[in-house]
């Protein structure tokens, strides 16, 4: 449906003051912001509103509860210079699994994606042309309600912000494998994207760059044994001309990007396997000279090839050259720029026309 949302815009833009293809993720923000209440039980007056700060009690639950869950996505340029979303629909599905987990109520899906749209309708001058770079959307939800006391708060804001992002990674990283911090356990919240999950992330990643290296790979929480997942992405293994990544399990991620890569390995006619992986089997193809590649997957890195993993006192390396990981993120590049056709129908195009 087509929903009445209100916009309010400046009468110029600071897009032209910046240089946005020459740009690092979360240092710049667009012009204007996506707003909506929770209140009495329904989600309320929709805006598009100029970027500003938000009032916020001291008492709101989810500075002291911790109720504030996320998403990310990238808008692109493709033919004509129409503006694109990349599975945003996935995106509206995994916000609601998440505020399912941390008690909170869902958003009407297709005003998430409504909301995009406009948005990015009223931003495509902050769009990046460069090859790499995107607009990046940032939606999240969080407890506003003042109260002290331990139950699910009855007051919420939803809100997307922009902010214009090139390449995450310019070159392969490296990975430390952590031993004595956990990001997730089954049970728990590693399923939802809850901001709680990133805050405990800190220190250990902190500890992993003192180290010399880029990301923590996380372990599971009883053996630190098997692989879950990186910092910010998923990860891919190739052993012996097959792909195996970690299967979701209840402490995963359900990244959009690893679905995505999934289905493009099996279209280019590899074999993939979603199980679980373990740094024995690792440890072991190295060793026999079977492990041929591994990337991350996720949507601020796209494909990040792995140079080494770093794991108790053992370094594991991988080739320089990461083909397959290449090749999907040169497709995944292609398909959201519509330089390559999108058999998989991932692409949304963001009319222009469309007003309140």
């Amino acid at each position: 449906m087509l929903y009445n949302i209100k916009e309010t815009i400046k009468h110029s833009s600071r897009a032209k003051e910046i240089d946005i293809n020459n740009i690092a993720m979360g240092l710049a923000f667009t012009d204007h912001m996506f707003i909506c209440d929770y209140e009495n039980g329904q989600w309320n007056n929709p805006r598009i509103e100029p970027l500003e700060t938000i009032p916020t009690h001291p008492a709101a639950m989810a500075l002291h509860y911790g109720q504030a869950i996320f998403e990310g996505l990238k808008a692109t340029l493709g033919k004509d210079q129409t503006p694109l979303l990349f599975r945003p629909d996935q995106n509206a599905k995994r916000l609601n699994f998440s505020a399912d987990r941390m008690g909170m109520p869902a958003f009407p899906e297709d005003l998430f994606v409504e909301g995009l749209k406009r948005l990015v309708a009223v931003e495509k001058d902050w769009i990046p042309t460069q090859d790499g770079s995107a607009l990046y959307l940032r939606p999240f939800m969080y407890a506003d309600e003042a109260f002290i006391g331990m139950r699910a708060s009855t007051k919420f804001k939803f809100i997307i912000f922009a902010s214009p992002s090139g390449p995450f990674f310019s070159k392969p990283i490296k990975l430390w494998a952590e031993t004595q911090y956990i990001r997730a356990a089954n049970g728990g919240t590693g399923e939802a994207k809850a901001a709680g999950n990133y805050a405990a992330a800190i220190r250990p990643t902190e500890m992993a760059k003192q180290k010399g290296y880029d990301q923590v790979l996380w372990l599971d929480a009883r053996d630190f044994e098997y692989v879950q997942e990186c910092g910010t992405m998923n990860i891919f293994f190739k052993i012996a001309g097959k792909f195996i990544t970690p299967n979701l399990g209840g402490s995963v991620l359900n990244g959009i990007t690893r679905l995505s890569v999934i289905d493009l390995l099996r279209d280019k006619g590899f074999e993939v396997t979603e199980r679980p992986v373990s740094m024995k089997e690792i440890l072991a193809a190295f060793e026999n000279g079977t492990l041929e590649e591994a990337f991350g997957a996720g949507t601020a890195v796209s494909i990040a090839p792995v140079e080494e993993i770093g794991y108790k006192d053992m370094k594991i390396t991988f080739p320089a050259d990461a083909p397959v990981g290449k090749d999907i993120k040169a497709t995944m590049d292609a398909i959201k720029t519509q330089k390559r056709a999108d058999k998989f129908g991932w692409i949304v195009e963001v009319d222009l026309t469309v007003k309140a």
